[in-house]
């Protein structure tokens, strides 16, 4: 290990990547038939995979870090219950549609899960990917709960690394899709947008827009709300409802599975 003397290099190269993602910017690009944003955050994941993969960050360094992944949803986690109580109100006032629509987030584990486990014979990574769309508020309850070095942890890290660096793409590509299919009301398709992750619903907003120009004002005031509930309520529906359900079908898929022996996936060396 490098010790205390690897810290203010951390500090450094955090910092020089940030400063360096923020002169780029966001970056807009509209395609014709789908528009979608590049925001900072993805410049500094993409410049860190490269700095790794070149081995000019040694695996040392990388391990000296791992704890202020900690600290950092520590901090995420205050600022996400600091937006809960000023907007139980515009909660209150959204309607059904809005609030209820938080349940469709359950479908992340009804459509994952069976396919890590059957599949791919994933461990409980599996659980922390696919009990959610692995965004910010998912980190705050794996980190909680599980830790982030846990194999929970590793899975939605994975998931949201992997969301920040395609979900932008996907999304504004899969909304453009359904706009130009005529079976969804546009205003469903805003709602859809609010997916709690500020890139993703910029991008897929920004092709529902397009697609339906004479009602951007409508649309955004939809996705904005649908947003809001996403980081607010969406932080309990994890908690108490997705992440439990998760756990649940975990068990139930493992359990008298060949691939998996209390819980966990036999290596194939041992099969």
């Amino acid at each position: 290990m490098l010790g205390k003397t690897a810290d203010w290099k951390i500090h450094l190269l955090c910092f020089v990547l940030t400063m360096i993602a923020e002169v780029i910017g966001t970056m807009k690009f509209n395609l014709g038939f789908m528009s979608f944003s590049l925001f900072p955050m993805l410049y500094v994941l993409i410049f860190g995979a490269i700095l790794g993969a070149v081995k000019v960050i040694p695996r040392d360094m990388m391990e000296e870090a791992s704890p202020y992944i900690g600290i950092s949803v520590m901090m995420l986690v205050a600022k996400v219950g600091s937006t809960i109580g000023p907007n139980l109100g515009a909660i209150a006032q959204a309607g059904p549609a809005l609030i209820l629509q938080e349940f469709g987030n359950l479908g992340t584990a009804v459509l994952a899960l069976p396919i890590a486990v059957l599949c791919l014979h994933m461990g409980r990574a599996a659980v922390g990917c696919s009990f959610s769309i692995s965004r910010e508020g998912s980190l705050a309850v794996v980190g909680d709960k599980y830790g982030l070095d846990s194999e929970e942890g590793t899975g939605v890290m994975g998931g949201y690394i992997v969301g920040t660096v395609l979900g932008t793409l996907f999304y504004g590509i899969l909304c453009s899709l359904l706009c130009s299919t005529g079976i969804f009301h546009p205003y469903s398709l805003a709602m859809a947008c609010g997916t709690g992750s500020a890139s993703m619903m910029s991008a897929s907003l920004g092709a529902v827009v397009e697609a339906y120009p004479e009602m951007a004002e409508q649309l955004t005031a939809y996705a904005a709300s649908s947003q809001l509930l996403s980081n607010v309520d969406g932080l309990y529906m994890s908690l108490f409802i997705a992440l439990p359900m998760t756990n649940w079908m975990y068990n139930k898929l493992t359990a008298n599975n060949k691939h998996y022996k209390d819980g966990k996936p036999i290596p194939k060396k041992a099969k």
